[in-house]
C-alpha cells in the first residue's frame, strides 16, 4: 500500500497574475505556480488548506 496522495492543482484556467504577482484564478504566486509539480503533499496541502483560501479572503 502506498502512503503517496494525489494533491489536484488549484488551476481554474484563468491564468492572469495580477499587479501584486497572484494568479487572478487561483491565487497562488509565478513562484508557487513553477513549483507545484515539485512540492511534496504536505506542502500542497498546506496551500490548499491554508494560503490560498487566506488570499482569497483577504481579496474580498
Amino acid at each position: 500500500m502506498s502512503s503517496f496522495r494525489a494533491v489536484l492543482s488549484p488551476c481554474i484556467g484563468v491564468c492572469t497574475l495580477d499587479a501584486q504577482g497572484l494568479c487572478e484564478g487561483c491565487h497562488r504566486t509565478g513562484a508557487e505556480i513553477a513549483r507545484w509539480v515539485h512540492m511534496g503533499d504536505d506542502e500542497r496541502l498546506h496551500l490548499m488548506d491554508v494560503v490560498l483560501p487566506e488570499r482569497e479572503a483577504a481579496r474580498g
